[in-house]
């Protein structure tokens, strides 16, 4: 009979270690989705920035081909304008000219906006995967201590004991960043 309470108190550790493991695992899961949905929001962010500098960019050249158009066609003439048609010429030159270093600067902005939104998505796609690896071996941990428990094999126990290792490393990583 004593062996039979003490074979049932090692399952108690067992199963007692086991829920603690779980707990940590649905941590873990946790960890796993937010990371996983920063990811998308940032790609989905960076894409709008993109399209956001392409529409910068369509504005931007337009004005620059109205530019080059007038210019030509103030040197095509020879001068041959009135007064007021030159002045208006030269307000509109300034108002392109203007314009293109406005969407330049602009464009800039945004470019920089978007690869910094890029890089935000790439490490928590980083860290997710690292959370997600940390769940595998964690997931790996509660499946053979639920087998050594109910093979009652203590060496099934150790390996369960020794993947939580993983687990911890793989948790850690994704806080952390180690490598």
């Amino acid at each position: 009979m004593p062996e039979q309470t003490k074979s049932d108190a090692w399952v108690g550790g067992v199963a007692l270690s086991t829920a603690v493991i779980a707990v940590f695992a649905a941590v873990t899961t946790l960890y796993v989705g937010k990371f996983s949905s920063r990811a998308v929001l940032s790609k989905a962010e960076e894409s709008n920035q993109w399209a956001y500098f392409q529409a910068k960019s369509i504005k931007g050249h337009t004005y620059e081909i109205q530019r080059d158009r007038l210019e030509i066609e103030v040197l095509a003439s020879g001068g041959r304008f009135s007064p007021a048609a030159a002045r208006k010429c030269d307000e509109t030159l300034a108002a392109y000219r203007s314009n293109v270093q406005r969407y330049e600067k602009e464009k800039a902005e945004i470019k920089a906006q978007a690869e910094a939104l890029g890089k935000q998505g790439r490490l928590a796609q980083e860290r997710a995967g690292d959370f997600g690896y940390g769940l595998i071996f964690l997931q790996i941990s509660i499946m053979l201590s639920s087998v050594a428990a109910l093979t009652r094999k203590k060496a099934l126990w150790y390996f369960g004991l020794a993947s939580v290792a993983g687990g911890l490393f793989f948790f850690l990583d994704g806080i952390f960043l180690f490598y």
